[in-house]
This record gives structure tokens, sequence and C-alpha cells, in this order.
């Protein structure tokens, strides 16, 4: 509908509408960064809308230096990226094969791959950890990457198989007849074609993966190959009173995916729209 050619009535309904959605959005964002300002003293004995009396922007590099949010930030920029790239690459070769190269064994390797959308994280932590103590990955990068890929291919091979079914097969042939063979095929017609819902399965795999917090508690150890949720989740044990700093590190976990949307927010909307119209 187009919001322009409708009636005023309509247009003041719709513009209130988006309005209130806005403010619900924006408001809780806007008050923990308020408060992140205030000290712990501060926010107990004063009322929880008003601005800091006095802003203190000390909270800050305390909570980065307790949280170690350097090299946790270097170690969740790693594991997104990695995990994105592994699960649209290879998320999208299965489901080009699934859609287009016909097999008697196709029907239940997808229906195996499109179960696991359907199994919770908490029903496999326990069996998933011990398959990689067992292959001795734990407390390694590789062991903590391997999961993430796995657990994100099951929603990219669904969408991308509905997607690439829809692709003409008169365009496969083509290229079969010039002599392309399957690889050159997806790398040079298929995933170029396929690039809105690609960008919705990475935009979902990114933000799995960037907020993902019980596994990787799980997987490693060391704080040197945990990602920034495993430092938010250091100011709820014994600092959980220190407000101030409990706020600071929030707000430290929210921004990068705040400028993730800012930056992408284009190819966010393109791909999402794209991809719920194909899938």
């Amino acid at each position: 509908m187009d919001v322009r050619k409708s009636p005023w009535g309509v247009k003041i309904l719709i513009y209130l509408v988006m309005f209130i959605f806005t403010v619900l959005a924006i408001y809780p964002i806007l008050w923990l960064v308020i408060q992140s300002f205030k000290t712990t003293q501060e926010y107990l004995t004063t009322s929880k809308l008003a601005l800091p009396k006095l802003w203190f922007p000390g909270n800050y590099p305390y909570a980065w230096k307790l949280g170690k949010f350097g090299m946790l930030l270097l170690n969740s920029l790693f594991y997104t990226i990695v995990t994105v790239m592994g699960v649209v690459v290879f998320g999208f070769m299965a489901g080009f094969a699934f859609a287009k190269i016909k097999n008697k064994a196709t029907p239940l390797l997808h229906g195996m791959f499109i179960v696991g959308i359907l199994i919770t994280l908490q029903s496999i932590m326990v069996p998933l950890f011990l398959m990689v103590n067992t292959v001795h990955l734990y407390d390694t990068r590789l062991g903590i990457l391997i999961p993430y890929i796995g657990i994100g291919l099951p929603m990219g091979v669904y969408l991308s198989t509905e997607y690439i079914r829809h692709i003409p097969e008169a365009l496969i042939e083509s290229a079969r007849l010039d002599g392309t063979g399957y690889l050159k095929t997806f790398f040079f017609i298929i995933f170029p074609m396929s690039a809105p819902v690609a960008m919705t399965v990475g935009i979902l795999t990114f933000t799995g993966t960037w907020n993902e917090f019980m596994l990787i508690n799980i997987l490693a150890a060391s704080d040197t190959i945990k990602s920034i949720p495993v430092g938010v989740g250091r100011f709820s044990g014994a600092l959980a009173s220190d407000y101030g700093k409990q706020f600071s590190a929030l707000v430290i976990g929210l921004i990068p995916m705040l400028l993730f949307y800012l930056i992408f927010r284009r190819q966010i909307t393109k791909g999402v729209a794209a991809g719920a119209v194909k899938g």
C-alpha cells in the first residue's frame, strides 16, 4: 500500500503506529545508555527515569578493562565472519545440489538437514560437548567454529534450496551444454543470482553468532578464545549490584550490533524482503 495515496485519516493512523513502535524500540536503548553514565549510588538513590546529575564516563574504561572487551571483540569478529562465510557458501552449495541435482538420496539428505531447524541448542549441548572433547577440540577455536557452522547450516540449506528451485532450469542446462561444470555453474550463475537470500542467511547467522553465549561458554575454558557475550556475562555475578559498570558492559556489547545495522541497513531491508518473497 502506498501511504502517499491514502486518505489523511489513514496516513495519520499509519504514522502514529510507526511512531509508537519507534519509541518502543529506541527508548530501552536510550534508557540503557543514560543509566550507564550514572554511578551505582546515584542509580539506587534517584529516579530510574531521571538524567544523571553528574555524567560519569568512568564506568566504561573500568568495564572495558574488567571484561577484557578488546580481546573478546576480536574473537567475536573472527567467529562471526568465518561462521557467516561458512554457512552461506556451504549452505548454498548444498541448496544447489538439493534443488537442481536429482538423486535418490536427495530427499533423505535434505530432510536430515531440515530436521536440524527443529532441534534446540539446549538439547544438544551435552552430546556436542562430549563429541568436541572426544576429538580433542575442546577449548580451541576450531572446536567452536565447527559447531557454529553446523548449527547455522539447516536454516541456510532450507532457505537456499527453496530459493534456487525458482531459478530456471534453462540457465543450468545452457551452462552444461557449454561445458561448464557444476562448481563453475554454482559460483558464476547460481550464487550471484541468489544474492538477496544469501544476505538474509548472512543476517540471521551474524546476529545468532554474535549474540551466542551458552555454547561458547561450555566449549571454551580460556578467556583468550571467548567472545563478547561472555564478557558481558561476567557482570551478572559478583558485579551484579554494580549497576553503572553492568550497564556500561551491556552498551559495549550492543554497539557493534547497532553499527552493523546502521552500515548495512539498506542491504538488510532488501535482503529480508527479497528472501521473504522468494522463500
